[in-house]
C-alpha cells in the first residue's frame, strides 16, 4: 500500500498546474471584458457633406482634429456625400469641418462633455475659404 503522503506528493503538481490554469483563464476573460467595454466607449462622428443648395457634395475633404493630440485625420467624401470618423477617444475635444476646391464649411466642435457615441453632423459647405 501506497502511503497517504506520497500521493498527496504526486497530486501536487496537478493541483498546482490546475489553479495557474483557472488564473489564466480568469485573465483572458477579463481582458476581453475590459477591450469591448473599452469599444463600447469609444465614439464616432459621420453625417452628409451638402453644398450651398443642400444637395450631397462628393469628393469633399473633412477634416477632424483632436484638440488634445492636436493630431488631424481626413476623410474624403463618398459619392453620396457621406463621411464617417470611428473609434474616437470620449476624453477628448474635436474640431471638425469641410472643404471642397475654394469653398468652405463652419468649424464645428465636438465636446467630450456630449456623452452621445454615435454622433450625426451634418456640414454644409457653403463660405469662400480665407486667402492666405
Amino acid at each position: 500500500m501506497v502511503p497517504s503522503t506520497q500521493i498527496r506528493r504526486a497530486r501536487l503538481p496537478f493541483l498546482v498546474l490546475s489553479s495557474l490554469a483557472v488564473v489564466a483563464l480568469l485573465g483572458v476573460l477579463a481582458t476581453a471584458a475590459s477591450a469591448r467595454q473599452r469599444d463600447e466607449e469609444l465614439r464616432t462622428v459621420h453625417g452628409t457633406i451638402l453644398d450651398a443648395r443642400n444637395a450631397p457634395m462628393p469628393s469633399a475633404v473633412v477634416y477632424l482634429k483632436n484638440l488634445r493630440t492636436m493630431s488631424i485625420r481626413t476623410y474624403i467624401s463618398s459619392q453620396h456625400g457621406h463621411y464617417r470618423f470611428s473609434g474616437l477617444d470620449p476624453n477628448a475635444d474635436y474640431q471638425i469641418h469641410a472643404e471642397h476646391e475654394n469653398l468652405t464649411s463652419i468649424t464645428r466642435t465636438i465636446s467630450s462633455y456630449d456623452s452621445r457615441h454615435d454622433i450625426l453632423l451634418d456640414l454644409k459647405v457653403d463660405r469662400k475659404k480665407p486667402q492666405k
